[in-house]
């Protein structure tokens, strides 16, 4: 028997998301001497997962859907019996704590936070219960995980006054129960991999690159709207956009409609975003609402310049007064194209910024912090302290 702490990630599968990127830079670099490490992908296959660190367990559900994966996931658990759980959806969050009852009673489970939630719900593209989810469900976590201060106070609204929010990795206090720890970023990675790579990039340009999932709250018909007008500018510009979902469809005719194609490529997914950034011009984030996506941290860590809309007030206050970041005042095709405009106006070819608001989210400072959490959960210093 391993004396070991028992830690179970739970993921619905390891594709090319930000949160499964999360996930999986977690269990490929905590210390397996420290924390005995199990992987539970929920949908997922164990074929083609990237390298894990010996002695790490995967535990393949290939459930159909999260949902439908219920009696797996707390056979999985009760099997086990893990000290901690991470889990790392909004989704499969719901179903982890809806079942956590039945968990034996040492296991703690923390959560990772994606979204920002009144966002997310005023969006309007979630079932019309998932705020009362959000109220019923959350409060049986012992800690909430967010990505920034501002996603960690819209949550602590939602959930009522009785919601604490510190920052790590500053300090960690016992009252602590929604948290803010910055998403790890493998920086060293990516920069060694642009600096090897060669430009996948044809033509003058300017090159725009956009990465992330290809649904309505991401933006990319806002994007193609605002490269309309920009090519009116910059009639040699090209955009490329790395990623797959269900817009994939409208988006292909909306470029043929607005007369794009032959400027737009669809990548669809890729193992590694970074394979775009030596040659792009400019990293452009169109989202609608965001919490505080990896792709844009990835591309910061290589150096490119951003124009992003203000998806999120954490988003906002990260990027604000930023050197080599142009941010519009509103979410719009209209504001994208003059932000875009006016950023390829300034921009030299080829330039590239330190962007020295990435240090904050090195891979070594955020395992540490996540380290720190999860050392003081396993404690159990935080035990019976409601939401």
């Amino acid at each position: 028997m391993s004396d070991r702490p028992k830690l179970l990630f739970l993921i619905p599968h390891l594709g090319g998301g930000g949160a499964e990127q999360v996930t999986r830079l977690l269990v490929q670099n905590l210390d397996p001497k420290r924390y005995e490490l199990h992987l539970g992908l929920v949908t997922g296959t164990s074929a083609g997962l990237p390298p894990m660190p010996a002695g790490a367990s995967i535990h393949a559900l290939g459930a159909s859907r999260v949902r439908t994966g219920t009696r797996k996931i707390l056979g999985l658990v009760r099997r086990l019996k893990p000290d901690l759980i991470v889990s790392g959806m909004a989704h499969l969050n719901f179903v982890v704590l809806a079942l956590r009852p039945l968990f034996p009673r040492r296991t703690r489970v923390l959560l990772r936070q994606n979204a920002t939630v009144s966002a997310a719900l005023g969006f309007g593209a979630l079932p019309w219960y998932t705020g009362s989810l959000y109220r019923l469900l959350y409060p049986r976590a012992d800690c909430v995980i967010c990505q920034t201060n501002a996603m960690a106070r819209d949550l602590a609204a939602l959930l009522g006054s009785g919601s604490r929010t510190i920052h790590v990795p500053a300090s960690l206090a016992a009252s602590a129960r929604i948290t803010v720890v910055p998403n790890p970023v493998d920086v060293d990675r990516i920069r060694a991999e642009v600096g090897e790579s060669n430009s996948l990039w044809e033509g003058p340009g300017p090159h725009l690159l956009a990465v992330g999932r290809l649904s309505l709250e991401k933006g990319h018909d806002l994007l193609l709207r605002a490269f309309f007008q920009l090519r009116q500018h910059f009639p040699l510009a090209d955009l490329t956009i790395v990623g797959k979902g269900p817009e994939m469809a409208n988006l292909r005719s909306l470029a043929i409609e607005l007369g794009l194609s032959p400027a737009v490529r669809f990548t669809g997914p890729v193992d590694s975003p970074a394979a775009f950034f030596s040659g792009a011009t400019a990293f452009v984030l169109s989202s609608r609402h965001e919490g505080l996506p990896n792709a844009l941290l990835e591309a910061a860590a290589a150096g490119l310049p951003i124009v992003a809309l203000p998806s999120s007030q954490g988003v906002a206050e990260l990027l604000a007064g930023q050197p080599g970041v142009w941010i519009a005042n509103t979410i719009s095709s209209e504001a994208l194209s003059g932000t875009l405009i006016t950023a390829l106006q300034q921009l030299q070819t080829g330039q590239r910024f330190s962007h020295a608001f990435i240090d904050q989210f090195r891979l070594e400072r955020s395992l540490s912090a996540y380290q720190r959490l999860i050392d003081s959960e396993l404690t159990g210093s935080h035990a019976g302290r409601p939401l």
